[in-house]
């Protein structure tokens, strides 16, 4: 697991200074709808816990609720995707959202002999400074025993507890390699670019691209990586959990000559998204997708399926196409609602339901090789649709 944020959470497309909608459910959070400077000071609660009356589509933007009374307003209403999130979370969450989270730049795991070890570590991280390497052993995170933690709370601590996740601040790591001799280090915290997209090249000219999430970027490192694609691309966005709206869209105008990518309700009215002209029609796509496939990453798939540009293989995605609305509450924190839903071109919504893969195939492996083949055979009938 690494300790990059990942945590139930909404794409987020800008509107304005106002407003941030959310199309789902994301490992990251939504952005600031005003600047990150000075947080207002405290409101206070009312005397009262009783619940704040909101009539239907009022936005409680500057209310002063306390987190009580925020999170009983979510549970009152039977919002599923409702959140609510202090000043501090949601600024961390927005850091992610620009492609960047606090840590020390490594990924742990737990094998079956309950053994927690270092699986990646990213270069030039503080980690990768301090001679950690993937293999190594992880025994303590400061005074805690690693392998009696659940291997979330390990990712927590890396990351910094309550109080301590700023830059710089020190977390100390006893890691072994091998069976040699156990060594302590003292890691400084950093801002760190998370890695969301990654590119591989095979021998036949097929480019691979996995995105696992949309954060602010990718759809220009998805556009550089298309470039190199001789026999065509296999886009992988099996467990992305969605993000910021707009790189979604900017992905499908790589693929796209303008038009429909989606449309999603706001106070009542229908909004449309659609692709910048000039993308790439030609070179054929395959999407592969699963149950991890979410939000942002379900209205991708399903405009470049209901396009008929790209071919979607795996399984059945998870199915989360509602909106949400962001209001900055009177003490900084964040409360997110739902106002609505989202539909591919097609006026599909996926909410409940997921997108249907056009071949569909059981996760692992398997999947990925059937997409292989799948693409070899759109390169002899020319490009889908």
């Amino acid at each position: 697991m690494s300790e990059t944020p990942h945590r139930r959470r909404g794409p987020v497309l800008r509107h304005g200074t106002t407003l941030s909608l959310v199309f789902g459910a994301v490992l990251l959070a939504g952005a600031a709808t005003g600047g990150w400077g000075d947080v207002p000071p405290p409101a206070g609660p009312p005397a009262s816990d009783a619940l704040p009356v909101l009539t239907a589509g009022q936005d409680p933007a500057g209310a002063a609720l306390s987190p009580q009374q925020a999170e009983g307003l979510i549970g009152a209403s039977g919002d599923r995707w409702g959140a609510y999130y202090s000043a501090q979370e949601y600024a961390e969450f927005a850091q992610g959202l620009d492609g960047r989270y606090l840590g020390v730049g490594l990924s742990v795991g737990r094998g079956q002999d309950g053994v927690t070890a270092v699986s990646q570590v990213q270069p030039l991280g503080p980690a990768a400074e301090a001679g950690i390497a993937p293999g190594d052993r992880l025994l303590r995170v400061g005074q805690d025993q690693a392998d009696h933690l659940p291997v979330t709370d390990v990712v927590a601590r890396l990351r910094g507890l309550e109080g301590d996740r700023q830059v710089g601040s020190t977390v100390t790591l006893a890691v072994q390699r091998g069976d040699g001799q156990v060594r302590e280090v003292a890691l400084h915290r950093e801002l760190l670019a998370s890695q969301q997209v990654s590119v591989e090249h095979t021998d036949t000219g097929v480019v691979r691209i996995t995105v696992r999430a949309f954060t602010n970027g990718v759809a220009d490192q998805v556009r550089a990586a298309v470039r190199g694609a001789r026999a065509g691309v296999v886009l992988d966005l099996r467990g992305n959990s969605g993000g910021l709206v707009e790189e979604a869209v900017g992905t499908a105008s790589v693929f796209l000559d303008g038009g429909a990518v989606a449309s999603y309700q706001e106070r009542g009215a229908r909004r449309e998204l659609t692709a910048a002209r000039g993308g790439d029609t030609r070179t054929p796509l395959v999407v592969l997708v699963d149950g991890g496939t979410m939000s942002a990453a379900e209205l991708l798939t399903g405009a470049l399926q209901d396009r008929c540009r790209a071919v979607v293989v795996g399984s059945r995605t998870f199915g989360k196409g509602t909106v949400q609305q962001s209001s900055r509450l009177a003490d900084g924190s964040v409360l997110e609602l739902t106002v609505g839903h989202y539909y591919t071109p097609s006026g599909r919504s996926p909410d409940g339901t997921g997108l249907t893969p056009d071949v569909p195939a059981p996760d692992g492996d398997g999947a990925s090789a059937l997409a292989l083949r799948v693409l070899a055979g759109l390169g002899t009938q020319g490009r889908p649709g």
